[in-house]
Parts: structure tokens; C-alpha cells; sequence
């Protein structure tokens, strides 16, 4: 794979942070005085390295807000000014999302904000839809003037909205929402640090409306949570394995689930607490798993689609609906498979709890030897069981980077999957980069009895601009019921 050897390697990147006891370093954090965890010393991507450049909003021109439409699929743009078009100049990458279970027509995404695309320091994007998405209202960021970035969202089983951000002091701060996105709490300290992710316990368990914070080991400690509903959280704890690049999840019984890349890239490590629901315990990790995912996530390819960003991150998801999957673990990931293929997107499944996976299975359908990139993937389970996963696909520009955000599902485990189906229009993910050559790290979704939730970053504005999508519900909903997926309207292939 000679034109992709300036690929930082896996390896590479966590030696930066994890070689050697030298590198550590304790501290007193500055807010509270709360006791630090322990740092690694790092050559830290999301910290300022600009100054703040104030945009005034009479001097921000609109245009016409975006829209991607693909075989019939809708793209709405998010991040759009108050009068509902699209503002010329900015940047707006890396999207999260949450849905009110309760009320599936609020949503909120937040995202990377780029006031402009000649400074690269960014804010904490923020918008929510009464409408079910239909329409977005973008109030201004959260904490104006502040450097903020990697925007994870989700959500209670009440309808509390959560949304974790990373502060250019490495501190992670969550802030809470009661009315569906509309307005934000203060931010609450949650110590944290690169690459965080937030899952709020939605089991109905002892734990039930736990929220849970895995981050990349740019510290000893990469795993805490609040018993308080995001109003305090507890010091953190060693994860093994120490798993970066990677999200967590809840079980049906309630055990919480981290997946990363595993240390010294062996591997997917996925980990387990048991006792983590437990408020009256301190954390610990139960169960530690290696897994062969046929190849590894990939960052900071260039040549590549994201030249200074991952190319996707793992994915770990629990099936809590009431059939016979109930119970089963998912990995997802774009990885780097043997041979000149730069990425696919593979999935393994777990049938007892995470101790042992299956030989992964490829989902993106485009022919060996094509060579195109499968970047981003990124998966949610459904209540009924049914697995989603979409990806940017590049197989229609052959020896180029244009993409097409791409869908699949499946009903049998994972097992096989649907064709896939081109769910936006092909955009360049080189266009209309800030002072970081990147689209983010990541997308996201949330799949509930509604359809598909997808909130992902494009440029058909020629430049970076979020977008949210929703697969209706009535699209497949007959044929999973029946067990017969040819009466779906996207025909299954194995």
C-alpha cells in the first residue's frame, strides 16, 4: 500500500501518549480545585492554536440553506441562520445528535463551529427541530468566545438532552437541556480530556439515568460517570486495554460496554462493568476482550478524504429489543482490511455478552478491487432489533475523494446485509476547510421506532455545512415484521 504510507500509523499515535512513566504528569484542575487524573504528555490536536475572530452577525452574508436529495432522500440543512438560510463563509463539521424518545419530533445536534474558515478556532454548534427535523433553529453557540469541540449528545429515557464538549483546556463539560435542545444548563465540570464520548443509561435498570464518559488514554484514567443525572461526576478510573477512537453503550441488563482500538493497536478492545449501574460502588471492568475486526480504523491519512482527521471511529451497540437478539453486541468500524483496499466498513457480532465475536463481515457491497474508500462508518440498533449503518463512500470517483453518504441495514444479526443505497449527492470533502484540513472525526445517528436519525457534514454549499436525514420508519418496517426482507424497499444481498 505504497501511495497510502504517509498514513500515521495506529502504533505510532498511541506511543506518542502512552510510551513510558516519564511522560506523566499530576495536577490540581484549575475549576473547583477537583483533583486531576493523571496526564499523559501529548502533542494535543484540540486545543487553540488561533485566536478567537469575532464575526459580527451584520456582517455575515446568507444564501439559500443546502439541501441533499438522492433517490428520493431529503437532507435538511442544520446549521442555518435565523432566517433559515445558510451562512456564506463559515464551517460546521463533526455532528452528534439526540432524540426525545417521548417525542420524537425534538431533536438537537451539535457540532464543531467555525465562525470563519480563516481561523481555526472553534465553538460548541448547537440547533433543535420541533418539527421532527423538517426545520432547525440555530441560536448561537454554546459559551460565545470559548473554545469547544468534539460535540457528543444523547439522551435520557425522560427526554433530557445531553451534550458533552471538550474545552481547550483538555476538561470535558456536559451541559443539560429539558426542552428538547431549545435552551442549555450552565456547563458542569466532568473532567474528561481528547476524543471523549457520553451514553446515558436508558435501561430501566439500577443505573437507569447514569451517564457514562469514555475518552481517549491522553490520561491514566479514561472512564467516569454521574449518579446525578449530569448534575456532578464521579473521579475517574483505569479502563484496561485503555481503548481510544471509540464509543460506548448500555446493555439491555444494564453493564456498560467501551470499544476502542486496543493498546498497541493489538486490536478492537471491548470492556465491560458490571457494577458501573451500581451507584453505591466505585467502577471497575469485569470482562476485557480483543477482537478481530479484520483490520484497524485509520487517522491522519494523507493522501486520503480527511487528510487531519480519523477516517472513523469504532462503534459498539447493544440490542435491547424483544426477540431472540436480544442481548447482542454489534462492532462497527471503517477499517484498513489486508491488501490495496484503503477501508471498509465491518461488523462482528457477540451472542453472550461480549466474551467471544464472530469473524467480521464486510457491509459495503462495492466490487472487490474498486478500491474506494468506506469512511466514517457509523451504526445504531433500532428497538425492533434491526441494525443501521451508514458510511461515505467514494466507489463513483474512482482514484478520487467525491463521496456519497451511503445506507445500509440488517435484520438477521449482521449476518448479511441490504444493498446499499446512495442516501445523499456526492459531495468533496476538501472543500471549505478552516485552518484544519478536516471534516471532523465523526458522524452519528439514532435509530428508533420512528426510522433512522442521521446527522451528518457535507459540502454541497461547497462548503462544510451539517445536515440532518430521517429514513422513514415505513420504508422497512413491513418486511422486518413479516421476516421477509424482500418486501423491504431496498432490496438484501449476503
Amino acid at each position: 500500500m505504497s501511495e497510502f504510507n504517509t498514513r500515521l500509523s495506529l502504533a505510532t499515535v498511541l506511543m506518542v501518549f502512552v510510551v513510558g512513566d516519564a511522560g506523566l504528569f499530576a495536577a490540581e484542575k484549575a475549576s473547583g480545585g477537583h483533583a486531576a487524573p493523571k496526564m499523559r504528555s501529548t502533542d494535543y490536536r484540540e486545543v487553540p492554536d488561533q485566536p478567537y475572530v469575532p464575526v459580527p452577525l451584520k456582517e455575515r452574508v446568507t444564501s439559500p440553506a443546502g439541501r441533499g436529495v438522492a433517490n428520493g432522500r431529503v437532507s435538511v440543512q442544520v446549521n442555518v441562520a435565523a432566517g433559515g438560510g445558510n451562512v456564506v463563509g463559515d464551517a460546521a463539521n463533526e455532528p452528534s445528535i439526540a432524540v426525545d424518545p417521548t417525542d420524537p419530533s425534538k431533536i438537537a445536534i451539535g457540532w464543531r463551529q467555525f465562525d470563519t474558515i480563516t481561523s481555526n478556532f472553534r465553538q460548541a454548534g448547537r440547533a433543535f427541530s420541533t418539527d421532527g427535523g423538517a426545520t432547525w433553529t440555530f441560536p448561537g453557540v454554546l459559551d460565545p468566545g470559548l473554545f469547544r469541540s468534539d460535540p457528543v449528545l444523547d439522551f435520557g429515557a425522560d427526554g433530557t438532552f445531553f451534550y458533552d464538549s471538550l474545552a481547550g483546556n483538555l476538561d470535558c463539560s456536559v451541559f443539560t437541556s429539558t426542552d428538547g435542545g431549545a435552551t442549555w444548563g450552565p456547563a458542569v465540570f466532568a473532567f474528561g480530556s481528547d476524543k471523549q464520548w457520553l451514553t446515558v443509561d436508558r435501561s430501566g435498570g439500577p443505573g437507569d439515568g447514569h451517564l457514562y464518559q469514555n475518552w481517549s488514554p491522553f490520561t491514566v484514567e479514561t472512564f467516569n460517570r454521574s449518579i446525578d443525572g449530569g448534575a456532578s461526576f464521579q473521579l475517574p478510573v483505569v479502563v484496561p486495554e485503555e481503548p481510544y477512537w471509540g464509543v460506548s453503550t448500555v446493555a439491555h441488563d444494564g453493564a456498560v460496554y467501551i470499544a476502542g482500538v486496543a493498546s498497541f493497536a493489538t486490536g478492537i478492545a471491548v470492556v465491560r462493568s458490571s457494577n458501573a449501574q451500581l451507584a453505591g460502588v466505585t467502577p471497575s471492568f469485569d470482562q476485557t476482550t480483543v477482537v478481530d475486526l479484520g483490520g484497524l480504523p485509520v487517522g491522519f491519512s494523507d493522501p486520503g478524504p480527511n487528510p487531519a482527521g480519523l477516517l472513523g471511529q469504532v462503534w459498539v451497540a447493544s440490542d435491547h429489543s424483544d426477540g431472540p437478539t436480544r442481548g447482542n453486541l454489534y462492532l462497527l468500524a471503517s477499517v484498513d482490511p489486508s491488501g490495496p483496499d484503503p477501508l471498509d466498513v465491518h461488523v462482528s457480532r457477540s451472542t453472550d455478552g461480549g466474551i467471544t465475536w464472530s469473524a467480521p463481515v464486510r457491509v459495503n457491497d462495492d466490487p472487490a478491487g474498486s478500491n474506494a474508500w468506506q469512511w466514517f462508518g457509523t451504526m445504531a440498533v433500532a428497538p425492533d432489533g434491526r441494525i443501521d449503518a451508514i458510511w461515505n463512500d467514494t466507489r463513483a470517483d474512482p482514484g478520487g475523494y467525491d463521496s456519497e453518504l451511503m445506507y445500509a441495514y440488517s435484520i438477521d444479526a449482521g449476518q448479511t446485509w441490504s444493498t446499499s443505497e446512495i442516501i445523499s449527492p456526492a459531495f468533496d470533502p476538501h472543500l471549505g476547510w478552516p485552518q484544519q484540513n478536516k471534516l471532523g472525526d465523526y458522524y452519528d445517528m439514532v435509530s428508533d421506532s420512528t426510522g433512522v436519525h442521521i446527522a451528518y457534514a457535507a459540502t454541497f454549499n461547497l462548503e462544510q455545512d451539517v445536515y440532518y436525514l430521517h429514513l422513514e420508519r415505513a420504508l422497512f418496517r413491513d418486511g422486518f415484521e413479516s421476516g421477509d426482507a424482500s418486501a423491504w424497499s431496498i432490496s438484501t444481498r449476503d
